[in-house]
Protein backbone atom coordinates (compact mmCIF):
# COMPACT_ATOMS: atom_id res chain seq x y z
CA UNK A 1 0.00 0.00 0.00
CA UNK A 2 1.34 3.40 -1.00
CA UNK A 3 1.48 6.20 1.56
CA UNK A 4 2.41 9.87 1.62
CA UNK A 5 4.04 11.50 4.62
CA UNK A 6 3.11 15.15 5.25
CA UNK A 7 3.31 17.62 8.09
CA UNK A 8 1.49 20.76 9.14
CA UNK A 9 3.76 23.09 11.14
CA UNK A 10 5.78 20.03 12.14
CA UNK A 11 2.76 17.90 13.14
CA UNK A 12 3.41 14.80 11.00
CA UNK A 13 1.06 12.27 9.40
CA UNK A 14 1.14 9.22 7.19
CA UNK A 15 -1.71 9.51 4.67
CA UNK A 16 -3.08 6.59 2.69
CA UNK A 17 -6.16 5.82 0.61
CA UNK A 18 -8.80 3.23 1.44
CA UNK A 19 -11.37 4.56 -1.01
CA UNK A 20 -12.62 1.11 -2.00
CA UNK A 21 -12.70 -0.40 1.49
CA UNK A 22 -9.76 -2.75 0.98
CA UNK A 23 -8.71 -2.53 4.65
CA UNK A 24 -10.71 -3.19 7.80
CA UNK A 25 -10.55 -1.09 10.94
CA UNK A 26 -8.44 -3.74 12.66
CA UNK A 27 -5.96 -3.76 9.76
CA UNK A 28 -5.72 0.03 9.90
CA UNK A 29 -5.12 0.15 13.63
CA UNK A 30 -2.22 -2.30 13.30
CA UNK A 31 -0.89 -0.39 10.30
CA UNK A 32 -0.97 2.88 12.26
CA UNK A 33 1.08 1.34 15.05
CA UNK A 34 3.70 0.17 12.57
CA UNK A 35 3.91 3.19 10.26
CA UNK A 36 3.97 5.78 13.05
CA UNK A 37 6.80 3.97 14.82
CA UNK A 38 10.06 5.41 13.40
CA UNK A 39 11.84 2.12 14.07
CA UNK A 40 9.40 0.19 11.83
CA UNK A 41 8.11 2.80 9.39
CA UNK A 42 8.47 6.43 8.35
CA UNK A 43 7.42 7.62 11.81
CA UNK A 44 4.63 10.12 12.42
CA UNK A 45 2.34 11.63 15.04
CA UNK A 46 -0.66 9.93 13.45
CA UNK A 47 -2.10 8.17 10.42
CA UNK A 48 -4.93 9.51 8.25
CA UNK A 49 -6.99 7.28 5.99
CA UNK A 50 -9.09 8.62 3.13
CA UNK A 51 -12.34 6.65 2.92
CA UNK A 52 -15.41 6.91 0.64
CA UNK A 53 -17.62 9.96 1.24
CA UNK A 54 -20.58 9.48 3.57
CA UNK A 55 -22.78 11.82 1.53
CA UNK A 56 -21.96 14.57 -0.97
CA UNK A 57 -18.49 15.32 0.41
CA UNK A 58 -15.26 14.82 -1.51
CA UNK A 59 -14.18 11.98 0.82
CA UNK A 60 -14.16 10.90 4.47
CA UNK A 61 -11.22 11.13 6.85
CA UNK A 62 -10.36 8.55 9.52
CA UNK A 63 -7.73 9.57 12.04
CA UNK A 64 -5.51 7.12 13.95
CA UNK A 65 -3.20 8.11 16.76
CA UNK A 66 0.35 6.77 16.86
CA UNK A 67 -0.72 4.17 19.44
CA UNK A 68 -3.31 2.71 17.03
CA UNK A 69 -6.32 4.28 18.75
CA UNK A 70 -8.79 6.36 16.78
CA UNK A 71 -9.33 10.09 17.20
CA UNK A 72 -12.29 12.32 16.43
CA UNK A 73 -10.42 14.72 14.16
CA UNK A 74 -7.10 16.51 13.74
CA UNK A 75 -6.77 20.15 12.68
CA UNK A 76 -3.29 20.05 11.16
CA UNK A 77 -4.09 16.66 9.68
CA UNK A 78 -7.20 18.10 8.06
CA UNK A 79 -5.14 20.83 6.41
CA UNK A 80 -2.70 18.21 5.09
CA UNK A 81 -5.56 16.04 3.85
CA UNK A 82 -7.08 19.03 2.05
CA UNK A 83 -3.82 19.57 0.17
CA UNK A 84 -3.50 15.84 -0.54
CA UNK A 85 -7.02 15.77 -1.95
CA UNK A 86 -6.34 18.73 -4.24
CA UNK A 87 -3.02 17.36 -5.52
CA UNK A 88 -4.40 13.84 -6.10
CA UNK A 89 -7.55 14.87 -7.92
CA UNK A 90 -9.99 13.90 -5.17
CA UNK A 91 -11.42 17.40 -4.77
CA UNK A 92 -13.91 19.05 -7.08
CA UNK A 93 -13.17 22.64 -6.05
CA UNK A 94 -10.00 23.70 -4.20
CA UNK A 95 -11.83 26.76 -2.87
CA UNK A 96 -14.62 24.63 -1.36
CA UNK A 97 -13.19 21.34 -0.08
CA UNK A 98 -15.59 19.17 1.93
CA UNK A 99 -14.91 15.99 3.85
CA UNK A 100 -16.19 14.22 6.93
CA UNK A 101 -14.40 13.18 10.10
CA UNK A 102 -15.77 11.39 13.16
CA UNK A 103 -16.33 14.79 14.80
CA UNK A 104 -18.45 16.02 11.88
CA UNK A 105 -18.20 17.69 8.49
CA UNK A 106 -15.05 19.69 7.73
CA UNK A 107 -14.66 22.39 5.08
CA UNK A 108 -11.35 23.74 3.82
CA UNK A 109 -9.83 25.86 1.09
CA UNK A 110 -6.51 26.25 -0.66
CA UNK A 111 -4.85 29.62 -0.07
CA UNK A 112 -1.69 28.88 -2.04
CA UNK A 113 0.48 25.85 -2.76
CA UNK A 114 1.51 25.34 0.87
CA UNK A 115 -1.05 27.19 2.97
CA UNK A 116 -4.51 25.82 3.66
CA UNK A 117 -7.40 26.99 5.81
CA UNK A 118 -9.77 24.56 7.50
CA UNK A 119 -13.02 25.27 9.33
CA UNK A 120 -13.01 23.28 12.54
CA UNK A 121 -16.09 21.85 14.21
CA UNK A 122 -17.90 24.24 16.54
CA UNK A 123 -17.30 23.54 20.25
CA UNK A 124 -19.93 21.33 21.85
CA UNK A 125 -18.51 21.96 25.35
CA UNK A 126 -16.79 25.06 26.76
CA UNK A 127 -15.99 25.06 30.47
CA UNK A 128 -13.66 27.97 31.12
CA UNK A 129 -12.85 27.07 34.72
CA UNK A 130 -12.54 23.38 35.44
CA UNK A 131 -10.49 22.05 38.35
CA UNK A 132 -8.55 18.98 37.20
CA UNK A 133 -7.13 16.65 39.84
CA UNK A 134 -4.13 14.51 38.97
CA UNK A 135 -0.78 13.30 40.28
CA UNK A 136 0.44 16.83 39.53
CA UNK A 137 -2.08 18.24 42.01
CA UNK A 138 -5.21 20.23 41.25
CA UNK A 139 -4.87 22.51 38.24
CA UNK A 140 -7.39 25.10 37.09
CA UNK A 141 -7.82 24.88 33.34
CA UNK A 142 -10.29 25.54 30.53
CA UNK A 143 -11.94 22.51 28.96
CA UNK A 144 -13.10 22.64 25.34
CA UNK A 145 -14.55 19.93 23.09
CA UNK A 146 -14.45 20.67 19.37
CA UNK A 147 -17.18 18.80 17.48
CA UNK A 148 -19.71 16.22 18.58
CA UNK A 149 -18.33 13.79 19.65
CA UNK A 150 -15.80 16.42 20.50
CA UNK A 151 -12.01 16.43 20.56
CA UNK A 152 -11.25 16.99 24.27
CA UNK A 153 -8.79 19.74 25.13
CA UNK A 154 -7.56 21.13 28.43
CA UNK A 155 -5.89 24.54 28.23
CA UNK A 156 -3.59 25.60 31.06
CA UNK A 157 -2.38 29.21 31.27
CA UNK A 158 1.32 29.45 32.19
CA UNK A 159 3.97 32.16 32.31
CA UNK A 160 6.46 32.22 29.44
CA UNK A 161 9.35 31.00 31.60
CA UNK A 162 7.52 27.67 32.04
CA UNK A 163 8.68 26.72 28.53
CA UNK A 164 12.30 26.74 29.72
CA UNK A 165 11.65 23.45 31.56
CA UNK A 166 9.88 21.21 29.06
CA UNK A 167 10.57 18.09 31.14
CA UNK A 168 8.52 19.53 34.02
CA UNK A 169 5.72 20.59 31.65
CA UNK A 170 5.77 17.15 30.02
CA UNK A 171 5.24 15.41 33.36
CA UNK A 172 2.43 17.81 34.20
CA UNK A 173 0.81 17.17 30.83
CA UNK A 174 1.18 13.41 31.22
CA UNK A 175 -0.58 13.55 34.59
CA UNK A 176 -3.36 15.93 33.52
CA UNK A 177 -4.07 14.03 30.30
CA UNK A 178 -5.71 11.23 32.35
CA UNK A 179 -7.37 13.36 35.03
CA UNK A 180 -10.83 12.16 36.14
CA UNK A 181 -12.00 15.66 35.20
CA UNK A 182 -11.80 14.57 31.55
CA UNK A 183 -14.04 11.52 30.94
CA UNK A 184 -12.28 10.53 27.69
CA UNK A 185 -8.88 11.87 28.56
CA UNK A 186 -7.70 15.14 27.04
CA UNK A 187 -5.01 16.79 24.99
CA UNK A 188 -3.30 19.29 27.29
CA UNK A 189 -2.15 22.63 25.91
CA UNK A 190 0.06 24.95 27.94
CA UNK A 191 -0.26 28.56 26.74
CA UNK A 192 1.23 31.95 27.56
CA UNK A 193 0.28 35.38 26.21
CA UNK A 194 2.66 38.26 25.51
CA UNK A 195 1.97 42.00 25.58
CA UNK A 196 0.91 41.93 21.91
CA UNK A 197 -1.73 39.21 22.47
CA UNK A 198 0.46 36.69 20.68
CA UNK A 199 0.11 33.20 22.15
CA UNK A 200 2.91 30.71 22.70
CA UNK A 201 1.73 27.14 23.19
CA UNK A 202 2.71 23.48 23.30
CA UNK A 203 0.39 20.46 23.45
CA UNK A 204 0.76 17.10 25.15
CA UNK A 205 -1.33 14.89 22.86
CA UNK A 206 -3.22 11.80 23.93
CA UNK A 207 -2.44 8.87 21.64
CA UNK A 208 1.04 10.26 21.01
CA UNK A 209 1.64 10.53 24.78
CA UNK A 210 4.15 13.30 24.37
CA UNK A 211 4.49 16.85 23.10
CA UNK A 212 4.05 17.32 19.36
CA UNK A 213 5.56 20.14 17.32
CA UNK A 214 2.09 21.56 16.72
CA UNK A 215 -1.57 20.79 17.46
CA UNK A 216 -4.16 22.58 15.35
CA UNK A 217 -7.18 21.83 17.51
CA UNK A 218 -5.07 22.63 20.58
CA UNK A 219 -4.32 26.04 19.06
CA UNK A 220 -8.03 26.58 18.46
CA UNK A 221 -9.02 25.51 21.97
CA UNK A 222 -6.38 27.83 23.44
CA UNK A 223 -7.41 30.79 21.27
CA UNK A 224 -11.12 30.39 22.05
CA UNK A 225 -10.70 29.93 25.79
CA UNK A 226 -8.16 32.76 26.17
CA UNK A 227 -10.43 35.12 24.26
CA UNK A 228 -13.54 34.17 26.24
CA UNK A 229 -11.59 34.64 29.48
CA UNK A 230 -10.45 38.10 28.33
CA UNK A 231 -6.77 37.15 28.26
CA UNK A 232 -6.49 38.10 24.58
CA UNK A 233 -8.43 40.80 22.76
CA UNK A 234 -10.20 40.14 19.49
CA UNK A 235 -11.23 37.03 17.62
CA UNK A 236 -8.09 36.53 15.51
CA UNK A 237 -5.19 34.97 17.37
CA UNK A 238 -1.65 34.10 16.29
CA UNK A 239 -0.28 31.00 18.00
CA UNK A 240 3.42 30.07 18.00
CA UNK A 241 4.07 26.37 18.52
CA UNK A 242 7.47 24.62 18.40
CA UNK A 243 6.95 23.55 14.76
CA UNK A 244 5.60 26.81 13.38
CA UNK A 245 2.97 29.52 13.54
CA UNK A 246 -0.77 28.99 13.08
CA UNK A 247 -3.59 31.50 12.84
CA UNK A 248 -6.99 31.01 14.48
CA UNK A 249 -10.06 33.17 13.85
CA UNK A 250 -13.65 32.64 15.00
CA UNK A 251 -16.96 34.31 15.73
CA UNK A 252 -17.70 34.97 19.39
CA UNK A 253 -21.28 34.73 20.62
CA UNK A 254 -21.41 35.55 24.32
CA UNK A 255 -19.71 32.64 26.08
CA UNK A 256 -19.69 30.52 22.92
CA UNK A 257 -17.68 30.43 19.69
CA UNK A 258 -18.40 29.26 16.18
CA UNK A 259 -16.91 29.25 12.67
CA UNK A 260 -13.38 28.51 13.88
CA UNK A 261 -10.86 28.83 11.06
CA UNK A 262 -7.36 27.35 11.36
CA UNK A 263 -4.78 28.55 8.83
CA UNK A 264 -1.18 27.53 8.34
CA UNK A 265 1.45 25.75 6.24
CA UNK A 266 1.57 22.17 4.98
CA UNK A 267 4.49 20.22 3.53
CA UNK A 268 4.98 16.95 1.66
CA UNK A 269 7.85 14.95 3.18
CA UNK A 270 7.86 11.98 0.81
CA UNK A 271 6.14 8.81 -0.38
CA UNK A 272 6.70 5.12 0.16
CA UNK A 273 5.26 1.60 0.10
CA UNK A 274 4.09 -0.33 3.14
CA UNK A 275 3.25 -4.03 3.38
CA UNK A 276 -0.11 -4.71 4.98
CA UNK A 277 1.33 -7.42 7.22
Amino acid sequence: MRYTKMHGAGNSFVILENLHGELSGEDLSVLALRLCDPSRGPGADGMIVLAPPAADEDFSMLFYNADGSTGEMCGNGARCVARYGVEHGLVRDAAHIRFRATAGEITARRIDRENYEVRLNDPSVIDLRRAAESDAGTVLCSYVELGDPGIPHAVVRVFDDAFSDLDALREKGRALRRSPAFPRGANVTFASVDENDRVRAITFERGVEDFTLACGTGCAAAAVSLCLLGDVAGERVTVDMPGGTLSVSFQREGCAARDILLTGPTAVVGEGEAALR
